[in-house]
């Protein structure tokens, strides 16, 4: 038959003994740990459970629970039980496990020592064929070597899985931005076994990847094979400032007469300079004339040797001796017999 749930009917004299379950709370629990009260629950009959709040530090969220009943035909409760219960959003340890399964990979430092696990499947006897080739060889090679037990294809499977979702998988910030990866690189080595087409170990000391082992699908910037364009840029025009130096065009001088120009010019510019002033002279202020054989001597400060300005005067001033010479020769001509007597 089906049975009808029946509410409990709170116990009138469990839910009024608040001050009993406080003082019950106050002298098992910590000084001033004991807060307001919070609720009475009936547990059964003339079962009564008292919450009160639980004030201690580091234990936000949990209450003191205490429980009174009354015995039949009784009028007075009495205390069952204390006891400090989490509540909601009670700040609680973490789930309890055996410190062998606490650890975590690099968690065993120097002098720590793991035990040994029997049923270990990473591992299987080296004795043990396998169907595998180079597992066997490996097997069979070590018999009686020491190594009792050699890679199982579940550890190889851990760790290839292990490897190649790492640092330096195919899928890593540094391979997916490689222009190459390590199956085309010379400073792979790769390792022996099944492994060996998935996996080697970076030589390259300049790689992040140095000593580690990679994916064939890895790569960085120190593959062997790439390149960088090393062509370097070009450098702007110069800039020419002419509010100091003063740009000057020079006229273009043809190339025949730039020959004649330099064949027929004056040894010094000193020369053309001084000859025109001579002439000049010998023209407004004719020099006194001279006997016609008198030798002209030179001029004062004259350098002959080296045909001077000194020479260049000289040499003026004998042309206008000569030609006042000629002037005197027609006018006594002209003049008829009578004059020259």
């Amino acid at each position: 038959m089906p049975t009808t749930a029946t509410r409990t009917r709170p116990d009138a004299v469990g839910v009024a003994a608040v001050d009993l379950a406080r003082e019950a709370a106050v002298e098992v629990a910590p000084p001033g740990s004991v807060g307001e009260h919070l609720s009475a629950t009936a547990l059964a009959e003339r079962l009564v459970a008292h919450t009160f709040a639980c004030t201690a530090k580091g234990y936000r969220g949990w209450h003191w629970t205490v429980t009174v009943a009354r015995a039949p035909r009784a009028r007075v409760a009495t205390v069952c039980e204390v006891d400090l219960v989490a509540g909601d959003g009670a700040l609680l340890a973490p789930e309890w496990l055996p410190w062998s399964e606490r650890l975590r990979p690099g968690d065993v430092g120097p002098g720590d020592v793991l035990p040994r696990v029997e049923d270990d499947e990473r591992l299987e006897p080296g004795f043990e064929a396998t169907g595998e080739e180079d597992v066997d060889q490996v097997a069979i090679w070590e018999l009686g070597l020491g190594r009792h037990r050699v890679l199982s294809r579940i550890g190889r499977e851990d760790a290839a899985t292990r490897w190649d979702d790492g640092e330096f998988g195919p899928t890593s910030p540094a391979a997916v931005a490689a222009e190459d990866h390590c199956r085309s690189c010379g400073f792979l080595l790769p390792m022996p076994g099944v492994m060996r087409q998935v996996f080697g170990v970076c030589t390259n000391e300049w790689s992040p990847a140095d000593g580690r082992v990679v994916s064939l699908g890895f790569g960085c910037g120190a593959h062997s094979e790439t390149d960088v364009d090393t062509t370097p840029e070009p450098l702007p025009s110069p800039v020419l400032d002419e509010q100091v130096l003063d740009t000057v065009l020079l006229a273009e001088v043809p190339a025949g007469n730039a020959t004649d120009d330099v064949a027929g010019a004056p040894e010094s510019t000193e020369d053309v300079t001084a000859a025109p002033e001579a002439t000049e002279d010998a023209t407004d202020e004719p020099p006194e004339a001279t006997p016609a054989d008198a030798p002209a001597g030179p001029a004062e400060g004259a350098d002959l040797a080296g045909g001077g300005p000194g020479a260049a005067v000289s040499g003026q001033t004998s042309d206008v001796s000569e030609a006042n010479e000629s002037r005197k020769e027609d006018t006594a001509t002209s003049a008829g017999p009578e004059h020259s007597q």
